[in-house]
């Protein structure tokens, strides 16, 4: 084997959070260079190592991007080059895409089983191509070559070919093939040899990736994470579009949630080209929207990339009460439910008491009152929302009675809940 052109393993240490603000979050990431025929790197393939391979999702897609943008080292990581990430069909589709520098990243897109009528491939295709309009380049493997995903062809940015999927004879015929069809770079990858390198490199071939120049590194990202309550403070004051002045000061208060929003937003996939060192500074550039996606991938990805059970049925609770009340209440009081539902399961997000859980949190007296003590305006639907979950039949019917909602009312907003609720582990 040569010698690597990037081999060290990043070491950054980040100051330890307080037990009781935040949780440190590990995922194990590993990089590969990608090289041009000097050796110089080009960009970074990564791969999370934290996720067995066959348990590969849209949701470990998301975990995988996220911890390494907010990961402390990202700059030794991948510094300003370019990074590739393995996605899925459906990861594609995922608002968490949105986080990020369309120049900086290249989706790596995997053909379709090989089940897939000639139909199924050819309806990828408006996807496809609307990524690239949104900036992103794509990268196929030899698979596209095939005549099934002619259609795919023209959207390559690069065709990535396995030097251990064809025999050496075939090297030619195959770079022939994929230059007169594309104008895709081709990157060779699993290179092993010298010979390998110098066949394809003569073939005219610009990008090289395997064990001959360089092995896996192994980085243990360790990122901070704030605790739920805090990241579910900052998803309301977005939702209710609260000034910058209110969400600045929230990040104030909260020193592990404004380290992972400045790590994050100057990391090199948000692509900016001057540092930003203010939270106000970094909620304008943010916008409402990305920031609400972010908060919502902080709060629902974990270590092997699922949304925590607790968190996941929190968030449910919270846009079901939000439908649920949209049907008789005022606007402002469909805010208030929401985060009745959403901090209904604070005490077992936190391990402490309800009252505890509480006492760093302003709310509403209403709100407070449901929590609490289970009384007041709020109480039927925080009651009717638990039947959902249970599948109490007796509680469900007094409850939508109670409240004079039909069972296809009720039935119709806890699948949109649901639905809403699992898009935050992929957007």
């Amino acid at each position: 084997m040569s010698s690597t052109p990037d081999q060290d393993t990043p070491d950054v240490e980040t100051a330890a959070p307080q037990e009781d603000v935040a949780a440190s979050n590990t995922a194990i990431i590993a990089r590969q260079p990608i090289v041009d025929h000097h050796r110089a790197v080009y960009g970074y393939e990564l791969f999370d190592r934290s996720t067995a391979a066959d348990a590969h999702t849209a949701a470990s897609d998301a975990a995988l991007l996220f911890n390494a943008l907010s990961y402390a080292g990202t700059e030794a990581l991948v510094g300003k080059k370019t990074v590739f990430i393995n996605c899925t069909h459906e990861s594609l589709a995922g608002g968490h895409l949105e986080l990020i520098h369309p120049e900086k990243v290249v989706l790596e897109v995997p053909p379709l089983p090989d089940t897939a009528t000639q139909e199924q491939i050819d309806q990828r295709v408006p996807a496809l191509q609307a990524l690239r309009e949104r900036g992103f380049r794509l990268a196929l493997n030899q698979n596209a070559l095939r005549k099934p995903y002619a259609s795919w062809m023209p959207l390559a940015s690069f065709i990535k070919l396995d030097m251990l999927a064809f025999k050496p004879e075939l090297a030619g015929p195959l770079v022939k093939f994929a230059s007169q069809f594309s104008k895709a770079t081709l990157i060779a990858e699993k290179v092993e040899t010298a010979e390998q390198f110098k066949l394809m490199s003569d073939l005219g071939v610009k990008l090289f990736q395997g064990f001959w120049f360089a092995q896996p590194s192994l980085v243990k990202a360790t990122t901070l994470r704030p605790s739920q309550a805090t990241i579910i403070q900052l998803i309301n004051l977005v939702r209710k579009q609260a000034d910058t002045s209110e969400i600045e000061d929230l990040l104030k208060k909260d020193p592990t949630l404004s380290f992972n929003l400045l790590r994050f937003i100057n990391s090199s996939g948000f692509g900016l080209s001057c540092e930003v060192t203010s939270f106000r500074h970094a909620v304008m550039i943010l916008g409402l929207k990305k920031l609400f996606r972010w908060a919502a991938l902080l709060m629902t990805t974990s270590r092997d990339g699922a949304p925590p059970a607790v968190g996941q049925t929190a968030v449910v609770r919270g846009r079901l009460m939000e439908l649920l009340a949209a049907e008789m209440l005022p606007a402002e009081e469909c805010d208030n439910a929401f985060v009745v539902g959403v901090f209904s399961l604070l005490d077992s997000m936190l391990n402490v008491t309800m009252e505890k859980a509480l006492e760093s949190v302003a709310l509403p007296q209403s709100v407070t009152d449901a929590l609490l003590h289970g009384t007041g305006v709020f109480a039927p639907f925080l009651a009717l929302t638990k039947a959902c979950e249970s599948g109490d039949d007796s509680m469900f019917a007094k409850m939508a009675d109670e409240l004079h909602l039909s069972n296809r009312q009720v039935n119709w907003a806890h699948l949109q809940a649901l639905t809403w609720a699992e898009s935050l582990s992929m957007d």
